[in-house]
């Protein structure tokens, strides 16, 4: 150094820096290396942070061999993002896999030797050899029915049942695809027929298979427990029997497992996944050593307050011998104080939409990143109201679920370029040089100010150099720098796992589909009796999942996070819905219904009088039928002259236009017509009676309420 001064040397062994930075919590299960361990590990609490900086420790360390150790996880971009973190480690010689990856693995390994000959094909969809099955049979099917069996048929495989043993161990399984149980079981056996007849296999036998393998053949079992002798299983809360079956057969009588869960989380049960393995890990291993994590690094103390509150309403994970191990973990804020969560009530379905959009864009122009935003729904078929929403205030938007990154055609063409290019590459940085490649195919440091598909293919370029950017920062001091082809194999890598890059665009997405991501703002859409929880959740089981849900959805949030519902599905249509019961008690002005499950918290709001439970059905004048919603929220028809003062209704409507241009929302967003035509003419003098017209949810009134009744007593005093 040319300035004279000592240079900083960092004498920590490697060890000791792979331990820095964790939590007391965290620390425990980073250096506990041997034997039975069960993490739970609460949403936001960094669980993958400990799990991979104890695959790395015990690496360094010399207790695990990095060749003897599987860490299994759940999906193939979990599993990608596991890698990546191990390889940043320095230990990306250990295995991160699916459960199906590493039995699809094995089966092709061991197959000639316990079968013989060829391996058969494998299956990637259902659904043509289902409606096969279902032709052999003269059964009639269309496209949902399909799906519907498709889904039966795989929690029937993972539950290991047989055609044989569906009938008597799927008796609450309902009639899916509009079947009974037999007719099921029968076309069960026929798409096995129908896989046999074409030499093919599915996913589910994938396991099946290698588990009968490891039964049947105990050279091929010695083999594989010779191979591994550690096991590290994420999202343990997830496990099927048939998965929990598999992993017996890998460790084979030892213990040397380490499982992570969180029983609240589990929202595949419909899959067959189930959190009793988890729970019942104690009496299993009664050695085990428990950790929890509940530190939450993620989420402000405001969301993490009514993500606790929720689960406060819940019953329990379920029967065990040590209570405390099941009851729902209660998460503990690390950030800084935030915004309080927004509960916002529409007139309808379309007016909600229109609310999130107008919100989404005042949190963008204010500097939150729109791959920072995300709105999550319960079902698939709510993503258009917000698609054509977004889309008409000039916000981007990207569908999870919808196309796949890597299968964009100007993702393939630039990763085609990028590979011919690293051929002759030069010590150039990999940022320029990317940036310099993908410019050919409309890349720009700016982006387009038009939507449409031209938005869409920068943004997926975006997303790219964003990446190389990325790792360039956290592997270009590695020994031999990052290159180009490095940035090249690091993508046809993640192309395989699907593990893609953030996309600059408002993320739509289903809560399902939600499960593992995070955002800086979160709204949570479509709140309303018959949807959270939706319509079949029928026993207390399944509503229990739903909460666990609910959960999710709100412990995505880092920040900012709104929770809407409608009370119409259209504009104008009859206002019967209901807040779902699991806002009852977080809600400001709310309180417990009688019969759910949980009681008020100490600091919960008082709850409010109760509203008009509907709106009157005949004018209040003339008596005539209403026949509008509109007419309905004013209670007289559109015949009959209004009773409310020309002036009172003009400041009223003054008023909301100010709130609107000062929010940058429509003005309907604030308050209908209709709703200012019932205040006008009902002049409330409270805030009890303010609530009592229609159109005035709790958070409007929360929102509005003192300025409409100041605005009332003003007018009245002139």
């Amino acid at each position: 150094m040319t300035d004279g001064a000592t240079p900083v040397i960092d004498e920590r062994t490697l060890e000791e820096r792979i331990l820095a930075g964790l939590d007391d919590e965290q620390r425990t299960v980073a250096t506990t290396l041997t034997g039975p361990m069960c993490v739970l590990a609460g949403a936001g609490t960094g669980k993958t942070r400990a799990i991979t900086h104890r695959i790395a420790y015990g690496v360094h360390s010399g207790v695990y061999n990095p060749q003897r150790l599987l860490a299994v996880t759940f999906t193939a971009r979990a599993a990608a993002q596991m890698r990546t973190r191990l390889r940043d480690l320095g230990v990306g010689s250990v295995q991160a896999r699916t459960f199906h990856a590493a039995a699809l693995r094995q089966l092709q390994f061991f197959w000639p030797q316990a079968v013989g000959g060829a391996i058969p094909g494998l299956l990637d969809h259902k659904a043509q050899l289902i409606a096969e099955a279902a032709r052999r049979l003269r059964l009639s099917s269309d496209r949902a029915s399909i799906r519907d069996l498709a889904a039966e048929i795989e929690w029937a495989k993972v539950s290991m049942l047989t055609p044989e043993t569906y009938l008597t161990q799927a008796q609450d399984r309902g009639e899916p695809g509009g079947l009974d149980r037999t007719a099921v079981g029968r076309l069960f056996q026929a798409y096995e027929d129908v896989k046999t007849d074409r030499n093919v296999i599915d996913f589910e036998d994938v396991l099946l298979i290698t588990v009968g393998i490891l039964q049947e053949d105990p050279r091929v079992a010695a083999t594989v427990r010779e191979q591994y002798r550690h096991f590290v299983v994420d999202e343990y809360q997830d496990v099927s029997p048939l998965q929990q079956r598999m992993l017996d057969l890998w460790l084979g009588g030892r213990e040397d497992l380490c499982v992570v869960g969180d029983a609240s989380q589990t929202i595949y049960s419909f899959t067959g996944a189930t959190s009793r393995h988890l729970l019942d890990f104690p009496a299993r291993y009664p050695k085990a050593q428990l950790v929890k994590l509940v530190r939450d690094y993620r989420s402000t103390p405001q969301v993490v307050q009514l993500a606790n509150s929720l689960l406060s309403a819940r019953r329990s994970a379920g029967p065990v011998a040590d209570a405390g191990w099941s009851a729902p973990l209660r998460l503990v804020a690390q950030r800084q104080e935030g915004p309080v969560p927004e509960f916002v009530e529409c007139s309808d379905d379309e007016a909600e939409a229109a609310a999130v959009a107008a919100r989404i864009k005042v949190l963008i122009d204010n500097g939150t990143r729109a791959s920072g935003i995300a709105v999550l729904f319960r079902t698939n078929g709510q993503s258009q109201a917000y698609e054509q929403a977004l889309a008409s205030v000039g916000v981007g938007y990207q569908l999870r679920g919808g196309e796949r990154f890597f299968a964009r055609k100007e993702v393939r063409d630039g990763i085609l370029q990028l590979r011919a290019a690293s051929r002759a590459a030069e010590n150039e940085p990999v940022g320029q040089l990317v940036r310099d490649v993908l410019a050919t195919l409309g890349y720009t440091h700016d982006a387009p100010q038009t939507g449409g598909a031209v938005r869409e293919r920068w943004e997926s370029l975006a997303a790219l150099v964003a990446l190389a950017d990325e790792l360039v920062a956290v592997r270009g001091s590695a020994e031999g720098g990052f290159s180009l082809a490095d940035f090249v194999m690091e993508l046809q890598e993640r192309s395989v796992a699907q593990h893609a890059p953030t996309v600059q665009g408002v993320t739509l997405a289903s809560l399902h589909a939600a499960k593992g991501l995070e955002w800086d703002a979160v709204f949570l859409v479509g709140l309303s009796e018959g949807l959270m929880p939706i319509s079949f959740a029928d026993t207390a089981e399944t509503v229990d999942e739903e909460r666990r849900l609910l959960y999710v959805g709100i412990t995505r949030a880092r920040e900012f996070l709104a929770l809407s519902w409608s009370t119409a599905r259209t504009p104008g249509g009859r206002a019967n819905r209901k807040p779902s019961r699991f806002l009852d008690g977080l809600r400001p002005n709310s309180a417990r219904r009688p019969g759910s499950s949980g009681t008020v918290s100490p600091s919960s709001p008082a709850p409010r009088k109760s509203r008009k439970s509907a709106s009157p059905s005949t004018c209040r004048i003339c008596g005539k039928m209403l026949s509008s919603g509109a007419e309905r929220k004013v209670g007289r028809c559109a015949d009959c002259p209004p009773s409310y003062e020309e002036a009172t209704f003009d400041a009223l409507r003054q008023w909301r236009l100010l709130e609107a241009k000062q929010a940058e929302i429509p003005a309907f967003v604030v308050f209908t017509d209709a709703t200012l035509v019932a205040i006008a003419e009902a002049r409330p003098q409270s805030a009890d009676e303010l609530a009592g017209l229609p159109g005035v949810g709790p958070a409007k009134l929360e929102r509005y309420g003192a300025s409409i009744l100041e605005i009332l007593t003003t007018d009245a005093s002139s």
